[in-house]
């Protein structure tokens, strides 16, 4: 029975939360469905976009520009929150992201596309990094579990729904529409968060890294430079290439050298004398170069090659992701429950290097059912190794890195898919030209056809006489594909690092991360603090609570009832409790907590005066031993992190976790007040 009993009945009251909490929640995710949207909708856009604007050379610049901008500005967006108070920083993102989003849809060439996507970018890394956040600032950590898992379950629709919309808007409205139904969205979540939204003001001084967080977004720019401008706009040995190359070495020097006199470094350098950091961050590099690069040039693929519609495409899209997300989650819990996990990266770079092969294989003539398999089975290896990579980074690290190597990790596969998406880009451009070339050798063209001309706008092939379009479409195919055959490679190097990745156990502490984090395009930067409250807050569920009281009676000796445990430690807390009143103010039913009532009192270790029960003097032994208890069961699941030189605000999470698993002060009765009682 006790606490077991309880969860059998299923009590049907709720805890309760305050309604403006829940309306700045739903703003929140307004903010955050803005910002993941953007980064799946414009896909199953890209090709009309290019068709409309022209420019087919510089279509991984519409993805690129938009990763590079937020991945860049995440940390800033972070620290400056954390000085001059989230709420407000919090609207100016929305105020930029909307601004970015009007002038991306009014867009007359790609140049201003490209360029008004940075500035949506600039906006989205401060919704994806500041609604975390925001929650950290309005609900206790007990309830942060269930709204993150809010926020991961958003992530995870967008993915699904991105390519979806993309494709309705673009073949239904216009493709300038997946920019502009931003603006309805982003006004309404604007107005709730200035109506509603109250953050008590916690200002943290920080040290910003300006000069590295530039110096490191530069590096980033010159390498993607580099990878989409060589062999298509500039030659490999032209000067600008050179000069770009030869720019970009300088500033990785100038980066290390800053890195190692700032006070809050963007990116600690000691991370990478850690291994398993440093290759977890090279196979986060070469999953984004794959997934974004993949994500990016399949729509087209679709649209061009298969002729289906934009939205069609979205839907051709969806087993990649829904593999993605399945053995993503499965991958985690299993790592969660077990403790073993080098199997997963493993096994997830090499599914993901077949997965490439097997896009490479299809053509203009595959199947639907083919398609759908090779996509599939491609999602099917990154979702078993994107979540686990930040699961062991965590656990590599110690307490004060937990939160910078956490960001790190998916800071490293943002700049992997910049870096795909540009590289897939110049592939895709060098082998369209030549293989449009091949195609037209010896064949005497029709008046204003040219492959100069349906490079630039793939529209044009449905004007080509019947002869001539089999091989612009072969062309097109073969381009696509053979951009999976050289990224294939890249893959493989994956799934040799993963062999050298050493399997430690984890900690107790250590759980599957949030979507957001699994997903994201840009790093969510969160605190150690943040973290750990993450993943600590299971302890604070109805199921949480029911086990570590379990665990606690046990640790203590004591044959007690959950449920009695809890209650001694809840008058040890307030000095007293009403059993009736703490049945109506917490979720715990009234015949659950007459069991526990009945066998304190029958053992002497409770007492009435009045209608309430204190403690005896054995009951504060008890009490003692059963809160000693706690706090070594939370120390367990903490590991290393929990030593003699560990931080003052752990310590607060564990009391103040501790006093939660008590019962929080909104279950409190109005009688009861904490108290002092000898230690």
């Amino acid at each position: 029975m006790a606490l077991d009993a309880h969860a059998r009945t299923g009590d049907p009251r709720q805890e309760h939360v305050p309604g403006g909490v829940l309306v700045s929640i739903g703003a929140l995710l307004l903010g955050m469905l803005l910002a993941a949207l953007d980064q799946t909708i414009v896909s199953t856009a890209l090709p009309t976009i290019v068709s409309d604007l022209g420019g087919m050379e510089h279509l991984s610049w519409v993805v690129t520009a938009y990763l590079l901008a937020s991945t860049a500005a995440t940390p800033l967006w972070g620290k400056l929150g954390d000085q001059y108070g989230r709420k407000k920083l919090f609207q100016i993102a929305i105020v930029i992201f909307l601004v970015g989003s009007a002038l991306c849809g009014m867009a007359q060439d790609m140049a201003q596309l490209i360029a008004f996507r940075a500035v949506q970018g600039l906006g989205g890394g401060g919704l994806m990094v500041l609604s975390m956040a925001i929650v950290g600032d309005i609900v206790a950590p007990r309830d942060r579990g269930r709204y993150q898992g809010l926020f991961g379950a958003v992530f995870g629709a967008t993915s699904v729904l991105g390519p979806l919309l993309g494709g309705l808007f673009t073949e239904h409205l216009s493709w300038r529409w997946v920019f502009y139904v931003n603006l309805p969205v982003g006004v309404v979540a604007l107005a709730v968060i200035a109506a509603v939204l109250r953050i008590p003001r916690k200002a943290t001084e920080h040290v910003i890294d300006y000069l590295g967080t530039f110096l490191i977004a530069a590096v980033a720019t010159c390498l993607v430079l580099v990878a989409s401008l060589g062999g298509t706009t500039w030659a490999w040995g032209s000067p600008q290439i050179v000069g770009l190359a030869v720019l970009g070495v300088l500033l990785v020097v100038a980066f290390v050298a800053v890195e190692r006199r700032a006070a809050e470094p963007v990116l600690p350098l000691k991370l990478f004398r850690i291994r398993t950091f440093t290759l977890s961050a090279v196979i986060s590099f070469i999953v984004g170069f794959a997934m974004f690069g993949a994500m990016t040039y399949l729509p087209t693929f679709l649209q061009v090659v298969q002729g289906v519609s934009p939205t069609l495409s979205g839907v051709h899209m969806l087993p990649m992701v829904v593999g993605m997300l399945l053995s993503s989650t499965v991958s985690g819990q299993i790592v969660s429950r077990t403790g073993r996990w080098k199997v997963f990266p493993v096994a997830g770079t090499a599914v993901t290097t077949i997965g490439l092969l097997l896009l490479h294989r299809l053509d203009e003539g595959s199947s639907t059912a083919e398609m759908s398999t090779v996509f599939f089975v491609f999602g099917l290896g990154l979702g078993l190794v994107m979540q686990v990579l930040v699961l062991i980074v965590q656990n590599a690290v110690s307490y004060e890195d937990l939160g910078v190597a956490t960001s790190g990790a998916t800071f490293f596969r943002s700049i992997g898919a910049s870096f795909g998406v540009a590289v897939f880009g110049t592939v895709f451009a060098g082998r369209l030209g030549d293989e449009l070339a091949d195609a037209f050798r010896g064949v005497t063209l029709p008046a204003g056809v040219s492959a100069d001309a349906l490079e630039a706008d793939p529209r044009g092939i449905a004007a080509l006489p019947a002869a001539l379009r089999p091989p612009v479409l072969h062309a097109y195919a073969t381009s696509i594909t053979d951009v999976f055959l050289y990224a294939a490679p890249v893959a493989l190097a994956g799934f040799v690092l993963a062999w050298f990745l050493k399997e430690e156990p984890l900690r107790g502490s250590v759980t599957a991360p949030d979507v957001t984090e699994t997903l994201a395009s840009n790093p969510v930067e969160r605190s150690s603090y943040d973290e750990v409250c993450r993943a600590l807050s299971l302890l604070g569920t109805r199921e949480g609570r029911r086990e570590i009281y379990r665990t606690i009676t046990a640790r203590a000796g004591y044959d007690l009832l959950p449920v009695a445990s809890w209650m001694l430690l809840r008058i040890r807390r307030y000095g007293s409790v009403e059993p009736s009143r703490l049945a109506e103010r917490s979720t715990v039913p009234l015949p659950v907590i007459l069991d526990g009532t009945r066998q304190i009192e029958e053992r002497g270790l409770a007492r009435r005066e009045g209608l309430d029960l204190v403690l005896t003097d054995e009951g504060w032994t008890v009490a003692r031993r059963l809160a000693g208890a706690r706090e070594e069961s939370l120390a367990e699941l903490l590991g290393d992190w929990w030593g003699p030189d560990r931080p003052t605000d752990l310590t607060r999470l564990v009391r103040e976790l501790g006093g939660e698993l008590c019962g929080s002060d909104r279950e409190q009765p109005h009688d009861e007040r904490p108290v002092t009682r000898p230690a």
